[in-house]
Parts: C-alpha cells; sequence; structure tokens
C-alpha cells in the first residue's frame, strides 16, 4: 500500500530558508533557488526538521501516556523516519520533496524566464528583500566591529508545498492498515507542532503553519490534518 499527501507550508513571518553561503557583496546568508530563481525548502531538510518534531512529539508522549501507548507511537516514528543510526536505504517509508511555491506560479515564471521577460534575479527580488542585523556589545549597546550581516528572506504570505509518498517497506512486507492511521496521526502531531524553519528561527523569522492534504492544496478546500490527528488525540485525552 502506497500513498500521497501534500504537506503545505505557509510563512507566518518573513522566512530564511538558507543554503548555507551567500553572494559576495550582496548578502552573507542566500536562499535556496530554483533555476528560475524561486526560493524552496528542500525535501532533505523538510524531513529533518519534522524527524527533529517528532522527537519533541515523543517526549511528550512518553510523559503522558502508559508504556505500551509509548512503544506503539516510537514504532511508528521508526516507520516513518527510521531508526537512529539506520543506513539511508533504512531512512523509514516517508519520501519527502522539496517544498516549491503553487506549480502555476512556477511554470508561469519559468516561461517567463525563458523567453527572457524576467531575469532570475528579478524573480528573487520579487518574493524577497534583505534583512541586516549585528550583533551588540552588552556592556555599551554598542555594534560590534565587523558583525553586520545580509539576509535574504522570502516574504511572509508565501506559500509552499511539499509532496510526501510512503512508500511500502523494503523487506516486501505490506503496510498495516492500523498502523498506518497510526503513523498519519503522528505526522499529523509533527505537522502541528513544527512552527519554525528555516535560519534565525530564535530570531523571529520562520515562523510557519503547516497542514496537510489528501490531494494537491490547490484543488482541495479544507485541510486533513485534524482528521489525520484524531487517533493520537483519542489516546492521549485525559
Amino acid at each position: 500500500m502506497n500513498q500521497t499527501l501534500w504537506l503545505e507550508i505557509k510563512l507566518e513571518s518573513d522566512g530564511a530558508f538558507s543554503r548555507g553561503d551567500g553572494a559576495a557583496g550582496e548578502v552573507n546568508s542566500e536562499l535556496q533557488q530554483e533555476l528560475n530563481g524561486l526560493p524552496y525548502l528542500s525535501g532533505k531538510t523538510l524531513k529533518g526538521l519534522l524527524s527533529a518534531t517528532c522527537a519533541e512529539v515523543l517526549d511528550a508522549l512518553k510523559q503522558s501516556t502508559k508504556k505500551e501507548t509509548f512503544e506503539a507511537w516510537r514504532n511508528s516514528a521508526a516507520r516513518l523516519f527510521g531508526s537512529p543510526g539506520s543506513k539511508a536505504s533504512e531512512s523509514g517509508q516517508l519520501h519527502v520533496g522539496n517544498a516549491c511555491l503553487p506549480e502555476d506560479l512556477r511554470q508561469a515564471i519559468g516561461q517567463q524566464v525563458q523567453s527572457k521577460q524576467l531575469t532570475r534575479l528579478q524573480v528573487l527580488e520579487s518574493l524577497t528583500t534583505i534583512r541586516h542585523q549585528t550583533a551588540m556589545n552588552a556592556e555599551t549597546g554598542a555594534a560590534l566591529e565587523h558583525s553586520l550581516r545580509a539576509i535574504r528572506v522570502i516574504l511572509r504570505g508565501a506559500s509552499f508545498t511539499a509532496r510526501l509518498d510512503f512508500i511500502s517497506a523494503l523487506d516486501g512486507k505490506k503496510m498495516d492498515a492500523a498502523e498506518h492511521k497510526r503513523d498519519l496521526a503522528l505526522l499529523a502531531a509533527c505537522a502541528k507542532t513544527l512552527r519554525r524553519a528555516g535560519a534565525h528561527r530564535n530570531r523571529g523569522l520562520g515562523k510557519i503553519r503547516v497542514e496537510l492534504y489528501s490531494s494537491d492544496p490547490l484543488t482541495q478546500d479544507k485541510p486533513d490534518t485534524e482528521a489525520l490527528f484524531s487517533p493520537l488525540r483519542a489516546e492521549v485525552k485525559p
């Protein structure tokens, strides 16, 4: 049994999905970009964020549920993300795609870049701005020398969508329906808990809202997050 979901990320503040380096003479921290200049969040980074959030959810479940119940949720986490120290080929049944801007926008922009109506830089600058930050001397309140940094950020309100594919176990066994329902509930808990993404999350950037959909968010009115989350809610309800 294979299944596909869509994960939507809405920026509630400006966000810095940094690629880890800068552009000489422009910014110290540049965004991950597609060939047409549109920003995105890589699937590898997004899965890492979900996995880290899952650890937080498990910690809360360990404190609030019985041992056998907690073990069942921990098994779900292993099915989704793999066990700690596992090989890449054993990294769980959840495959996470890049989180990109809406497909219709990407196609329209791609055509204009290809026909040279727009440049990649013009595309990037239309969706982003540059923020400046500096470190301060705690005693004097003055800016520290050589501490000024320029960071490119995506403007709040942008919406990104990533495809999530659940692939049957590598050992050939089919997914158990009851277990898969539990896995989806844990994933929904991770989506509800994930509230920050990108660089400088502790400085006000990257506040996000995450929802899960059974089809492309552009074609579906309401998310499925709450419905998927309900089995976990029922187990931890006082």
